[in-house]
């Protein structure tokens, strides 16, 4: 039986290989499709937690992860050698930057590693990890056609990029556009009939390059002009404007506009990081992607931005930094998830508690966190824990947050988030980015 049939019938077996906030939810995607799935992952925990049924990402269902574990079509292990077994494999696996910003693929190596090992014919492998453009033709095919396998004969070499929102209700990886490249036209149209069992939306691709750079662009384009509007706010504090009302009012132009909201950063897996991908193969073109890296060295610069922001503010007040207690609400990198990958408020406690600060923290969906070695613990929020604060600030604006109690408690609330927004009254209390 050939590998479209079996994709077709749902007989083939398919290895998801890193089941993070990426790899976990397409395993269950693929088992409810009704294939046969197996979780690969180095971390024992993800692997028990998952074989008793337990979820631990947002986007994940309880339910549907019960359901399917409980059906058999779901299977976690830490052994790589099930892959042998496996039709399909899905690369999802971390890909972050080295401290000189440079792309980490050393997670996608190891893989190969493993697959080199267990690879056979008739068999699709698909890399979902983000990652610079070339990387499925430069590193993934050479590794596995190393033993005689032959792409678009007998082995299937496809990108197709990971398009996860954390904590978005309307759009899932099954309803979400899907981008498909494949290495040749026959490795595409194995690919595409694969994601077409399980996804709504599949948009085919001439090649893996070309899904590769799509993939970065997306995340390029939030980056720039989220770095443009953060610039707008650094030029809008020194002028005394408020910034969300400059946006507001561009926003009712009926066409060529997008609003962008500024913040002490950015954070998150892609936006963060996936640029300086781009940046650093364009390198091998003679291309200096200045407008990318200026994009980036802007984003960077915002928590230092708030941290002085914090000073200013309590000077004004009369009081200094050091030994002063701050509050800060929500250290996760986007509101109402639990994700706390490259989050801002992180780099802006660091940076605070350098200075001398006295720091704790409230967040519904983070029960503790190291800061350069100092562990500390989410706070529940009250009357009182707010006014021994000498400062509120607001790095996430959870919607759990009660921001009336919060702005009529704290002695001074530095909203950087504009969550206070409805709050109506002891407004002159608040400080927004811009103001």
């Amino acid at each position: 039986m050939d590998i479209l049939e079996k994709i077709k019938n749902r007989s083939a077996n398919v290895g998801v290989i890193g089941l993070g906030y990426v790899g976990l939810p397409l395993a269950v995607l693929q088992a409810k499709a009704g294939y046969h799935v197996f979780g690969v992952d180095e971390v024992v925990a993800k692997v028990e937690m998952v074989n008793q049924g337990r979820n631990y990402i947002l986007d994940v269902v309880d339910s549907e992860l019960r359901e399917v574990v409980d059906q058999k079509k779901l299977q976690a292990t830490t052994d790589f050698s099930v892959l042998r077994q496996c039709d399909v494999i899905l690369i999802c696996v971390p890909t972050p930057l080295t401290k000189n910003k440079e792309p980490d693929i050393s997670a996608i190596v190891k893989v190969l590693g493993h697959l080199a090992d267990n690879s056979h014919p008739n068999m699709l492998v698909v890399l979902e990890s983000t990652t610079y453009p070339g990387t499925t033709e430069e590193v993934i095919l050479p590794a596995l056609t190393a033993k005689g396998l032959t792409a678009g004969k007998d082995l299937f070499v496809a990108f197709s990029p990971e398009r996860v929102d954390p904590g978005n209700t309307e759009f899932k990886t099954h309803n979400t556009f899907k981008l498909v490249g494949g290495v040749t036209k026959v490795c595409g149209e194995v690919a595409k009939a694969f994601y077409e069992q399980s996804i709504v939306k599949i948009f085919p691709l001439s090649s893996p390059r070309v899904a590769e750079m799509a993939k970065v662009f997306e995340n390029v384009f939030r980056s720039v002009n989220i770095a443009l509007v953060n610039e707008l706010t650094l030029l809008c504090d020194r002028m005394n404007i408020n910034v969300y009302e400059v946006i507001d009012a561009a926003a009712t132009k009926n066409f060529g506009f997008m609003p962008f909201y500024p913040g002490p950063g950015v954070g998150g897996h892609c936006i963060p990081l996936d640029p300086y991908y781009l940046a650093w193969k364009s390198k091998e073109y003679d291309v200096h992607t200045r407008f990318i890296e200026l994009a980036g060295e802007i984003n960077e610069n915002m928590p230092y931005f708030v941290m002085n922001k914090v000073q200013r503010i309590l000077n004004q007040r009369g009081q200094c930094l050091k030994d002063s207690i701050i509050l800060v609400l929500g250290v996760t990198y986007k509101a109402d998830i639990e994700d706390p990958r490259e989050s801002p408020a992180t780099k802006v406690m660091e940076l605070l508690q350098h200075e001398g600060a006295t720091l704790q923290y409230s967040d519904p969906f983070t029960p503790s966190l190291i800061i350069q070695g100092k562990e500390y613990k989410s706070q529940q929020i009250n009357p009182e824990l707010l006014k021994r604060s000498a400062c509120a600030l607001i790095l996430t604006a959870h919607s759990a947050f009660d921001y009336q109690l919060i702005v009529e408690h704290a002695p001074v609330v530095f909203d950087t988030r504009n969550g206070t927004r409805q709050v109506k009254h002891h407004r002159d209390r608040i400080v927004l980015l811009s103001t």
